[in-house]
Order: structure tokens, then sequence, then C-alpha cells
């Protein structure tokens, strides 16, 4: 009877062992796969990625470390842009441009011209979802951001 209660114990225990080793291993294996795409052909954006039972939506972002004043507003900032370039993927966004064209005559009779453009992107809604899957170091001091969110 004892000997019985201890096997089953060991066998419940193996199994709980079994299906976690099993979700971080397939983690695993999708960020390596991330960072091997990256590294062979670097990309900033969204995009779908397929993997054998499961489709995942991934925002890749590259911040330069420097720019911030500590590793606390680097993450947050990655995790807001993360989140803006979901929102613009599901949700689209509108687009307008200005030309500003702006001539001066000098004195001697020759003129200047100055052109300025100015180009906003608006878009509505916000996606909650998202997780930071890795991030890793470039060479030129670059911070990659990979964050990711299953597609059901």
């Amino acid at each position: 009877m004892v000997k019985n209660l201890f096997v089953a114990t060991i066998l419940c225990f193996w199994s709980f062992t079994a299906f976690a080793q099993g979700y971080n291993q397939e983690r695993t294996a999708l960020t390596n796969f991330l960072i091997r795409m990256y590294e062979n052909a670097p990309f900033e954006g969204v995009r779908a990625v397929d993997d054998y039972e499961q489709q995942y939506l991934i925002s890749v972002l590259a911040l330069e470390k420097g720019k911030y004043p500590n590793e606390s507003a680097l993450f947050r900032v990655a995790g807001v842009k993360a989140m803006s370039q979901a929102s613009r993927f599901f949700n689209g966004s509108s687009i307008t441009s200005d030309l500003v064209i702006r001539t001066s005559e000098k004195s001697d009779g020759t003129s200047d011209i100055e052109m300025i453009e100015t180009i906003n992107e608006k878009s509505v809604g916000f996606v909650r979802s998202l997780e930071l899957l890795t991030n890793f170091e470039t060479d030129d001091s670059r911070m990659v951001f990979i964050y990711f969110t299953p597609i059901k």
C-alpha cells in the first residue's frame, strides 16, 4: 500500500515537471528562432509568425541605450512602442502630409527657397496582451526587444 502511494506520488510530480519543461522548451525554441531571424536580416515592426502548433504576433523594435537615463525607462518605452506598433497593425492609422514652401527674396535679387514637410500619423486603439519574449544587445549598442502574443 505504501509502495503504491509512493509510486503514484512520484508519477504525479514527474508529470507536472514534464508539462512545465514542454512550455519552456517551446518558448526557448521560438526565442532562438526569432533571434536567428533578426540576426540574419534585421527588421522592425509587426509580423505574424507560424510555429508548428501556434501562430504568434510579434512586435520587434530596437532602441539606442544611450538615449534613456536608466533601464527602467528603456523597458517602459519599449513596451509602449510595441503596443503602439501592434495597435497600428490591428486598427490601422491615418497619415497626413503637409508641404510648406517658403521663398524669400534677398536684396541682391536672388531668392532662398525653404521646404518644410510635416508627416503626421494617428492611430486609435489599444493592444494590451503583449508579453516580452526576449531582449538582446546588438554590436552597435542598441537594445532589441521582441514582444509576442498568441493569435487565436
